[in-house]
Formats: structure tokens, sequence, C-alpha cells
């Protein structure tokens, strides 16, 4: 048996993954803003009092609206989420809360999908709690509108 000779470097798979994704995502998109952090019983608190301030870099770095989600960063998604309304559950980080006129609903960020599900404890008249799923191959644009809509 003939020996097997490398001749190419082995590219790590996280590479590999990045190369095959069919949009083109900004690379700026991936990198984070720059902030001082400190260490506090384990947890990262933020030093500076600006949380506001790096939700607008966040914003600034979303990529266009027509770009399916899977091609925005974490961050960036989160600043989105909180610019229409929603709030982070302190209990669970891939779960989000929003509250309209006319409904309340609850956001999962799932390993595959997003999930929303508009409550019937909320205000209006659903019978039954509504739950619709979104792939992160949609549009921010159309997930967008289709949450907004309402159940």
């Amino acid at each position: 048996m003939p020996a097997v000779s490398l001749s190419k470097p082995i590219v790590s798979a996280n590479l590999l993954f990045a190369a095959r994704l069919p949009c083109s995502c900004p690379k700026s998109s991936l990198k984070f803003p720059s902030r001082s952090l400190r260490r506090n019983r384990g947890a990262l608190v933020s030093s500076s009092s600006a949380p506001a301030a790096e939700e607008e870099e966040w914003l600034n770095r979303l990529p266009e609206k027509k770009k399916p989600l899977y091609c925005h960063s974490l961050p960036c998604i989160e600043a989105w989420l909180k610019s229409l309304g929603f709030s982070q559950s302190r209990d669970d980080r891939a779960v989000w809360n929003v509250e309209k006129p006319d409904w309340l609903a609850q956001l999962s960020l799932d390993v595959t999908d997003l999930y929303i599900r508009y409550l019937k404890s909320g205000p209006g008249n659903l019978e039954k709690d509504v739950e619709r799923r979104f792939s992160y191959a949609l549009s921010r644009e159309d997930i967008e509108n289709a949450i907004l809509g309402g159940p």
C-alpha cells in the first residue's frame, strides 16, 4: 500500500463551513465591538454605562434586510430584536418577550429555527396560544414582517 502524503495543509472545519455559506456575510458583522469588560463573580459585566451605544453599533453592523437571518451574527440579531421592542428573558438567554397593544408573544431562538408563540394570556382575543416557526434561511425583512403582523 503506498504511503499517503499531505502536500496541502488541512483546513479546519470552521473555515470549510464558512466557505460554503451561500450568502456573502460581511466579515465586519462577525467581529465584536470594542468594549471594556471585567469579571465579577464569574459573570461578564460591562464597565461602561453605554449599552445603548453598543446596541447602536451592532444595529449599524446589520447585513441588509434581504439577507437570510443565518448571515447575521448573534449580537446583531439581539440588537435587532431589542429595536423591535423585545426584551431578553433572564432565565433563558434564547427566549425573548414582547407586548404589543393587541398581543403578547414569546420568541425563541432555537438551533435550527426561530419560534414565536403568541400567548392567549395577553391582550386581544386569542382562544389558544398560536405558535409559528421560521427558518433562519428566510430574510430578516420577511421574518420581521411575519412576527410584527401578529397572530
